[in-house]
C-alpha cells in the first residue's frame, strides 16, 4: 500500500511529522511518499523515502499515475483534491490540518473550504487539537473525522550527554512571526534577567519564513531590551543536532519556552520532552495534548509577562519539581507518541474508510 503526504513547503513541524510517520509505517508494509510544492530547510534532513518537490500538473500527474496511492493525505491544502480528481485520481483523499494558526483563521480558512471539502473528501485528520476538533464538528458533521496524537520516534531523537554549562539557557523555537510570539520570549528573557544575570538565551529559527518587517521589529525589540550579549539566534539547524541543543538546555537548569497564542501539536515541545528539557509553555490549545502542569511541563497565562517568570523561576529553582516534571514528560511522550501506537491509528483509519 501507498500513500502520499501533501504540503507546501518541507519545513518545520509538518516536514519532521512526514519524515517519521513515513519511516514508522514502512514497517507496517505502508510505503510514504512526499509531495511539497517548493523548496524548503528541511531538505536538509535526511530522507529515505520518496521526496518531490513540484507545483507542475504534468510531473504531478507523473506522480499519481505512477505509484496509485490508496490515498493522498494533505495537509491544509483543500484546493489540490479537485486538481487531483481532474488528473485522474481515484483513491481517497484526506484533509489533515496541523494548525492555521490564530483560532479565528481556523474557522475562516474552513468555512471557505467547506465546498471543496464537501465535495471531495472523504475524511477529515487532526492529532488531537480541540479547537479543530471542534470546527470539523461544526461545520462537517457528516464527514468520517478522526483524531489520534502525532509519531515520535523517541528512540532516535533522545537525550545526548554531553559537559553541563554553567549558567541557565532558556530556548525558544519558531517563525519570527505575531502567533509564535517571539516579542513575549523575549520580555520574558529580560525580566528573568534580573534574577539570573548569566542567562542566555537561544532562539532557532528558519529564516527563510520572516519577513523583512517582523525581522526588524524583532532587531528593533532585542537592542532597546538590551539583550544582544545574552541571545544567540540560529537559522535552520539540522534536525538531528537540535538533540544536542536541547539536551544541554534542560542540563543547564534552563527550559524550552513555548509562547505560541495558538498551536496546532507543536513538535518542538515533543522533541524537547524527549531530550530531559523541561518546557514552559502557554496554554495554546494544541498543546494540551502533551504538557499537564507541574506534571509534564508548565503552563502560564498568556501575555502576563510577570506569571511566566514566576513558573520559570518555580522551575529552575525547584529542583525536585523539575526532575519529576523531566521524568513524567518523557514516560508520557513514550507512552502516548509512539510510533507503534500511531501506525495502529493511522491503518485502523486506512481501514475504516
Amino acid at each position: 500500500m501507498k500513500i502520499l503526504f501533501v504540503y507546501y513547503v518541507p519545513s518545520g513541524g509538518v516536514e519532521t511529522l512526514n519524515r517519521q510517520r513515513c519511516r514508522a509505517l514502512r514497517q507496517y508494509g505502508i510505503e510514504g511518499h512526499c509531495l511539497y510544492y517548493q523548496w524548503g530547510a528541511g531538505m536538509q534532513n535526511n530522507a529515505d523515502y520518496p521526496v518531490y518537490v513540484t507545483t507542475d500538473d504534468i510531473a504531478v500527474k507523473h506522480v499519481l499515475d505512477s505509484h496509485q496511492f490508496h490515498a493522498v493525505i494533505a495537509v491544509t491544502d483543500h484546493l489540490s483534491f479537485e486538481r487531483y480528481r481532474l488528473m485522474g485520481y481515484r483513491g481517497k483523499l484526506l484533509l489533515e490540518i496541523q494548525g492555521y494558526g490564530p483560532k479565528h483563521v481556523a474557522r475562516e480558512q474552513l468555512t471557505m473550504a467547506a465546498p471543496q471539502i464537501n465535495a471531495y473528501a472523504d475524511g477529515l485528520l487532526n492529532p488531537c487539537t480541540p479547537h479543530i476538533d471542534e470546527l470539523f464538528a461544526e461545520l462537517f458533521p457528516a464527514k468520517p473525522r478522526f483524531r489520534f496524537n502525532n509519531c515520535f520516534d523517541h528512540r532516535s531523537f533522545t537525550y545526548r550527554s554531553a559537559p553541563k554549562l554553567s549558567h541557565p539557557v532558556i530556548g525558544w523555537l519558531g517563525r519570527l512571526e505575531d502567533n509564535k510570539n517571539w516579542r513575549e520570549f523575549l520580555h520574558i528573557g529580560h525580566h528573568l534577567l534580573s534574577y539570573y544575570p548569566d542567562l542566555e538565551m537561544w532562539m532557532f529559527e528558519d529564516h527563510t519564513l520572516s519577513s523583512p518587517t517582523e525581522r526588524e521589529q524583532f532587531i528593533q525589540l532585542v537592542s532597546s531590551l538590551k539583550l544582544g550579549k545574552h541571545l544567540t539566534l540560529r537559522s535552520n539547524v539540522p534536525h538531528d543536532q537540535m538533540q544536542q541543543y536541547f539536551s544541554a538546555i534542560g542540563d543547564s537548569g534552563g527550559f524550552l519556552c513555548s509562547t505560541s497564542k495558538v498551536e496546532g501539536a507543536p513538535y518542538a515541545i515533543l522533541e524537547a520532552m524527549s531530550c530531559r528539557c523541561p518546557v514552559l509553555s502557554t496554554n495554546s490549545d494544541g498543546v494540551s495534548s502533551s504538557v499537564y502542569h507541574n506534571v509534564t511541563g508548565k503552563y502560564y497565562n498568556l501575555g502576563d509577562i510577570a506569571h511566566a517568570v514566576t513558573e520559570a523561576r518555580d522551575l529552575i529553582e525547584n529542583l525536585s519539581l523539575r526532575e519529576q516534571i523531566r521524568a513524567g514528560a518523557q514516560f508520557h511522550l513514550q507512552n502516548n507518541f509512539n510510533p507503534e501506537l500511531y501506525c495502529v491509528n493511522f491503518i485502523a483509519m486506512l481501514q475504516s474508510m
